[in-house]
């Protein structure tokens, strides 16, 4: 089926190279690209529009209003907005038919959400598809998990200013760390829920492994960090993995690595494409 209509949820440190990458390798224009933005960024958003629009599609608009946005046709809608956007319009999106690629994967620690979601995408035939992100090596991780995980374990080290705005800040001093320091240590789902903007990788990993509440992850701030590090080992009936990323922050948001909007937009020229890979 043909690729024509794209919508895109946020206008940000993701959705900006995104579409900037999709436009330099788009094979072709599509019929329309939609951008839902809030109004106090809504300027940017146009620009972004007007600067990459013309390459990815022929029709190139910005809308504040969410209900606007929703009521048009899209192949595919990607979030890429946070966890509160996937909670205001993840079933919106599933529930019209429309495929959702799901970038803020830290919101399916919210059992009722997660059903919610698969509900919507089995009732319409939609289908949810959860963005890599930041971690590589995921299809032969999930590809493990079916010859029987044994343990896997990831950690997640980053510069301590990557770590402002989280409750980081009442655990340690950011301002003075000098040497590599731990100061979280526990299941997937807390680490994405408490860090959100932070720990979507823990998300990722663990549903595409044993589960939310049985992956052990490690958060650390690290004045030495070269990036935004990830890490995980893995031993399976299958294969044995040990994969370390370092991740270049966005230069707009230091929590984001900047490889996330390439998965995105890897995904999308994917879908574009006679072949796919």
């Amino acid at each position: 089926m043909a690729f024509k209509s794209l919508g895109v949820i946020g206008s940000g440190a993701i959705a900006a190279p995104m579409l900037e990458a999709v436009a330099r390798n788009m094979p072709k224009p599509m019929e329309r690209l939609s951008l839902l933005t809030l109004p106090a960024v809504a300027d940017g958003a146009r620009a972004l529009v007007e600067r990459c629009g013309p390459r990815i599609a022929n029709h190139a608009e910005v809308f504040t209003d969410a209900d606007a946005f929703l009521s048009q046709r899209y192949d595919l809608v990607v979030e890429c907005a946070g966890h509160a956007a996937v909670k205001a319009y993840g079933t919106k999106v599933l529930g019209s038919g429309t495929d959702l690629l799901v970038v803020s994967i830290g919101s399916l620690t919210d059992d009722t959400l997660r059903n919610a979601l698969r509900d919507a995408a089995e009732a319409s035939g939609a289908r949810m598809i959860l963005c890599s992100g930041a971690i590589g090596g995921i299809d032969l991780l999930s590809a493990a998990r079916l010859s029987g995980i044994e343990s896997i374990t990831y950690t997640s080290r980053k510069a301590p200013r990557a770590w402002k705005g989280t409750p980081a800040e009442k655990l340690i001093d950011l301002d003075h760390v000098t040497a590599e320091t731990v100061f979280y240590e526990g299941t997937a789902r807390a680490a994405a829920r408490d860090y959100p903007q932070n720990a979507n990788s823990a998300a990722t990993i663990a549903i595409a492994s044993v589960g939310l509440d049985n992956v052990n992850v490690r958060l650390i701030a690290d004045p030495a960090a070269p990036g935004n590090v990830h890490e995980f080992k893995l031993t399976s009936a299958c294969a044995d993995m040990e994969i370390r990323i370092v991740g270049k922050p966005s230069p707009d948001n230091p929590k984001t690595s900047m490889s996330t909007a390439y998965t995105v937009a890897r995904e999308i020229i994917n879908r574009m494409s006679p072949i796919a890979i």
